[in-house]
């Protein structure tokens, strides 16, 4: 497990940008690694809609580890999105991480965005990734601020505030989605941490993060979102007698291949 620790954690390389795809089950998790992806994070919102239950509400714990068991058989490292941690208790959060790291997991995304809407504080954060870095000590804890998402005010700072708290108490990596394209620079630089972003259609390429100094380059829920967009524009098209026009979907043996494996 250490070396598979190492492994990730050598994939962050500022300058030199990780895509890390998200996937949301076994099927999206097998495709991504065989199109030759080293690495693959898991996407909340997919995990928890694809189950009916609410994103970011801490509403996904026994979903995600059941995703995790089942990803075992893939030949990939995995970071899984675990919310806030599913809980406000640092020790009762690092059993879980570790539960899962058991199950071969190498990193996890912990973020301090709440279902209000508020900031969780700071220092309750850091505790948890504290404990997390007790109890597992190689894992990836790459720690999400959700100061743009949620509007407070004076983001930048706020940010800067919290990667500093968060890098103290042993966070690897800083994901700052929404963040402004013309900040990235600048907090790559400055935040001490491999910076990771959120990819979004018409933004930055790999190549341009790159040169602002990003490790991580994320997709988020968008391919979840995308393949749900597929079907119905497929299902629309053929209601109404349209020739669909997607790109060429993998065939039944293509994706009866990705099962191989899977724990049940």
């Amino acid at each position: 497990m250490t070396d598979r620790f190492a492994a990730f954690r050598e994939l962050h390389r500022p300058g030199r940008p990780l895509l890390l795809p998200n996937a949301w089950d076994h099927a999206s998790a097998a495709a991504f690694a065989a199109r030759g992806h080293p690495a693959v994070g898991t996407t909340s919102l997919g995990v928890a809609a694809a189950a009916g239950r609410p994103d970011g509400a801490g509403a996904t714990r026994v979903q995600s580890w059941d995703l995790v068991r089942r990803l075992r058989s893939v030949p990939v490292l995995l970071t899984v999105d675990v919310e806030g941690g599913f809980g406000d208790d640092p020790a009762a959060v690092a059993r879980y991480v570790g539960e899962l790291a058991a199950l071969g997991v190498v990193g996890v995304n912990l973020e301090d965005g709440r279902p209000d809407g508020t900031l969780a504080p700071a220092p309750l954060v850091a505790a948890k990734i504290a404990a997390v870095r007790a109890a597992v000590p190689g894992l990836f804890v790459n720690a999400r601020t959700d100061a743009w998402w949620l509007g407070v005010t004076s983001p930048s700072a706020e940010a800067r505030r919290r990667a500093a708290v968060f890098r103290a108490a042993g966070a690897d990596g800083f994901f700052v989605p929404g963040a402004p394209d013309e900040e990235v620079g600048a907090l790559a630089a400055e935040v001490g941490l491999p910076l990771n972003v959120l990819h979004r259609p018409g933004g930055p390429d790999l190549a341009a993060w790159g040169r602002l100094g990003v490790a991580r380059v994320s997709t988020g829920s968008l391919p979840f979102r995308a393949a749900l967009g597929a079907a119905l524009h497929l299902v629309d098209a053929v209601a109404a007698g349209r020739d669909p026009g997607l790109p060429p979907a993998p065939g039944y043996a293509e994706v009866q291949a990705l099962a191989g494996g899977a724990a049940t």
